[in-house]
C-alpha cells in the first residue's frame, strides 16, 4: 500500500470527527499538560520504600549492590568492590563532573582512565541519571560525561546513583532526563540497564555476559 493510500484511509476514518482546528487545540492542550498514566501499585510508596524496592529489584536482576552514606565514600566502595572480586584497580570513566569531584586521593592505588571504553578495558564507571524502582533499572544518558561504550564494553560495570534520583515508574525517570536536558531535548542515547547482560535464547540456558558486561555493581549514595 502506497503512502498516499495510507493517508487517504486515515483521512476517511477521521472525516466524521471533530473539525481539524478543534482537534489541533485538543492535541496542543494534551501536550501542554500531559495526563499521568495509571501507576502500578508497587510504586505507590514513600521515597524511603522506593529505595528499598530498588535495592530488592537490583538484586533480583543479578546486580551487586553497595550502599554508602555519602558520596565521599564512593572511591573506597569502588576500590573495595574491585578487591573483593579480584579485579584490577583500574577503571575507565567519562568527564562526569560528579565523579570527577570525588576524593579519589583516598584510594591512591586506584587508577582512573578518562574517555570512552575500549576492548581492553575491564572495568567501567558511570553515573546514572535515575534509577527505576519498579524494575530495578538504571537510566543512563549518553554523552562525553558518561560515554555509552562504558555501558557495554567492559566486563564489569560499576554505576553510581544517588538515592534522591531513585523514582517509582519510568515516567518519572524520563521526567528527570527532561529536567536535565530541557523540554524537547534528549541525549543522543538513553540506555536502560537492568542487571548484567544475559540471555537464555539458546536452549533456554541462561548465559551471563551475552551482549555486554558480565557483572554489574550499583553504588547507591544514601540520603535525599
Amino acid at each position: 500500500m502506497s503512502r498516499d493510500q495510507i493517508f487517504s484511509k486515515v483521512r476517511a476514518a477521521v472525516a466524521g470527527g471533530a473539525p481539524i482546528e478543534e482537534r489541533k487545540r485538543s492535541v496542543a492542550a494534551r501536550l501542554a499538560e500531559p495526563v499521568r498514566h495509571p501507576l502500578p501499585e508497587r510504586v505507590r510508596k514513600s521515597p524511603e520504600d522506593l529505595a528499598k524496592l530498588f535495592n530488592v529489584m537490583l538484586k533480583a536482576c543479578l546486580a551487586d549492590v553497595v550502599e554508602v552514606d555519602t558520596k565521599d565514600a564512593i572511591p573506597s566502595a569502588v576500590a573495595g568492590y574491585l578487591r573483593e572480586k579480584n579485579l584490577p584497580q583500574r577503571v575507565v570513566l567519562g568527564d562526569d563532573g560528579y565523579l570527577a569531584g570525588l576524593p579519589w586521593s583516598t584510594e591512591p592505588t586506584l587508577e582512573r582512565k578518562a574517555g570512552r571504553a575500549h576492548g581492553e578495558d575491564q572495568v567501567g564507571l558511570s553515573h546514572a541519571t535515575a534509577g527505576v524502582a519498579e524494575t530495578g533499572t538504571l537510566v543512563m544518558a549518553s554523552g562525553a560525561d558518561n560515554p555509552v561504550t562504558i555501558n557495554f564494553l567492559p566486563e564489569t560495570h560499576i554505576v553510581v546513583v544517588e538515592e534522591r534520583d531513585i523514582v517509582g515508574p519510568y515516567e518519572d525517570a524520563f521526567a528527570k532526563v527532561t529536567a536535565r536536558f530541557g523540554k524537547g531535548q534528549m541525549p543522543r542515547t538513553v540506555n536502560m540497564i537492568s542487571g548484567p547482560s544475559r540471555s537464555a535464547d539458546i536452549g533456554g540456558r541462561l548465559v551471563i555476559g551475552a551482549h555486554g558486561p558480565r557483572r554489574l555493581c550499583v553504588v547507591i549514595v544514601k540520603g535525599r
